[in-house]
Formats: structure tokens, C-alpha cells, sequence
């Protein structure tokens, strides 16, 4: 079994082994006006698939790349020739958007022989790394899922937890939109966070310079430094339930494999008129 976070050392000295899936997740909020897509078939990890998360996912709803249901996820990751019993390493941009977010959704899924690539392609090319263009039309493999709700929360279990309180609630966006005296990246969405949640901006949990994760101490610092008792359960959100994922990884370091993420996230909850919201 993999640990949850790899190098480029730990990923150049294993490329090209049997059993060995790379999954390329970039993607790009939409007012950047970027092609996750395009930019993969210019240039990628050599054996890479590209894994979108826009169409891995529930096409019914009007929420962003909410989870897919099971046949359809396994239809999906199949079709990229990733099975049950493959290792698989995710890939993405700065701060491992949405790599984390891929990682989680496998993990989801009941896979758990999965990784993320720390620092991402920006430090593959840094290094000088091989890249190669094309995509690939790898042979159909068995993926079996095993569906694991207790690391997703929906609307419902977030207006129980309002009462409750059994679980600590950390939202993952900018400061600025938390306290909500920065606009919402999507029209319609209102400002704030929901009562009683925990503020840590997903950025925090990487070094500036590099863009790798923090050591495990210093996670633990900032997570604690947000106001968070890591002993008790935890949900993590975010604007669209993207970079939730990333807080979620980080925390999966620090020995909390339980941790849920709120799929639909800020962009549900502030997209309703019936949800309380705090400023």
C-alpha cells in the first residue's frame, strides 16, 4: 500500500511499472478560462490518463462535479484502465487542485491504494522530468466499487450537524470569502460561511516557495491554530468541494483517515435561501 502523498523521486523511480496507474486531475476554476483538457494532451506524465472531473460525475444536478454513483464511476476509471487492483498516483496543479479532490473521490469509492503527487506537474517540469503529448486509449479494466458514505456529507447531515454540533465543520476557501467581504466566484452564491464553522484557506497547508505539503508538524500547527480539537469528528468544505479535499489529505497525514467532505459545499449551502449563513 502507497502512503497517501508521494515525491517525484518516489514517482520517476517507479514510472513504467506494471500495475502502476498515473491519473493527471488538473483543473481549473472556471473564470480562469483554461482547457485542463487541451493542456493535458500538449503535455503530461509519461503514461498518464486524464481524469476530469466535471464529467466524472452526477450529470442531474446543477451543482459543480458532485460524486457520480457507483456503476457510473466505475464505468469511468474502467475506461482509463484503472482496476480494483491497481496502485494509482494523482497528479495536478498548485496545491493539488483537484488532485486531492481525485484522491478523495477513489477513496470514496473503497479504494484505497491511491496517492497524490506532491507538488504536482508544476514540480515534475521543474525538475527537468519526461513529459510526453497524445492521449492514450488504454485496454478496459475491472474497477469494483465498494461505496464508503461515511466520508460524505450532503445537505441534510449539515443542517443536523447545525444542531448537533458532533462534528467540527473547516472550510477550506480564502479567509476573505469566509468573513464574506470577498465576492463569490459563482453569481447567485451569497456571501459567508455556515454558523459555527472553522476557517483555514487550503493555500496554508503547503510551502510557499515550493508548493510542497507542510511536514506533519507544522499541519498540525495550522490545523490547531484554526480552532480545530483533532481528537473530535471533522467535515471539511469549500466552495465547490474541490479544495475541502485538500484540507481532508492534509488531515489523512496527521493519522485522520475519517474525515468527510461536504460535496456540495459552499456553492450548495449559499446558493439556497433556506440555509443560515454567518458573516
Amino acid at each position: 500500500m502507497m502512503p497517501p502523498l508521494v515525491d517525484t523521486d518516489w514517482l520517476a523511480a517507479h514510472l513504467g511499472e506494471a500495475g502502476l496507474r498515473i491519473v493527471d486531475a488538473t483543473w481549473y476554476l472556471p473564470h480562469l478560462a483554461r482547457d485542463a483538457g487541451k493542456e493535458f494532451e500538449a503535455a503530461h506524465i509519461p503514461g498518464a490518463v486524464f481524469f476530469d472531473i466535471d464529467a466524472v460525475a452526477d450529470r442531474l444536478t446543477v451543482l459543480p462535479h458532485m460524486l457520480p454513483d457507483p456503476q457510473s464511476f466505475a464505468r469511468a476509471v474502467g475506461a482509463l484502465g484503472i482496476g480494483s487492483d491497481d496502485r494509482v498516483v494523482v497528479y495536478g496543479g498548485r496545491h493539488l487542485i483537484a488532485s486531492a479532490r481525485a484522491w478523495w473521490t477513489f477513496r470514496v469509492f473503497g479504494h484505497d491504494d491511491v496517492a497524490v503527487l506532491d507538488g504536482g506537474l508544476p514540480r515534475w517540469r521543474r525538475e527537468g522530468r519526461p513529459l510526453e503529448s497524445g492521449v492514450r486509449s488504454p485496454s478496459r479494466r475491472v474497477f469494483a466499487p465498494r461505496v464508503r458514505p461515511e466520508l460524505v456529507r450532503d445537505l441534510s447531515a449539515m443542517r443536523g450537524n447545525l444542531a448537533s454540533q458532533r462534528e467540527q465543520v473547516i472550510d477550506a476557501r480564502s479567509h476573505g470569502r469566509f468573513i464574506g467581504a470577498e465576492p463569490e466566484l459563482r453569481p447567485g452564491v451569497r456571501s459567508g460561511h455556515i454558523p459555527g464553522s472553522f476557517n483555514l484557506p487550503y493555500d496554508r497547508l503547503f510551502h510557499p516557495e515550493d508548493t510542497t505539503m507542510l511536514p506533519a508538524p507544522e499541519l498540525r500547527r495550522a490545523f490547531e491554530t484554526a480552532g480545530l480539537d483533532l481528537t473530535r469528528a471533522l467535515t471539511a468544505t469549500c466552495g465547490s468541494g474541490v479544495s475541502a479535499a485538500v484540507l481532508a489529505l492534509g488531515l489523512h497525514l496527521l493519522g485522520r483517515s475519517d474525515v468527510a467532505v461536504y460535496d456540495g459545499s459552499w456553492t450548495e449551502w449559499g446558493g439556497r435561501d433556506d440555509t443560515p449563513i454567518e458573516r
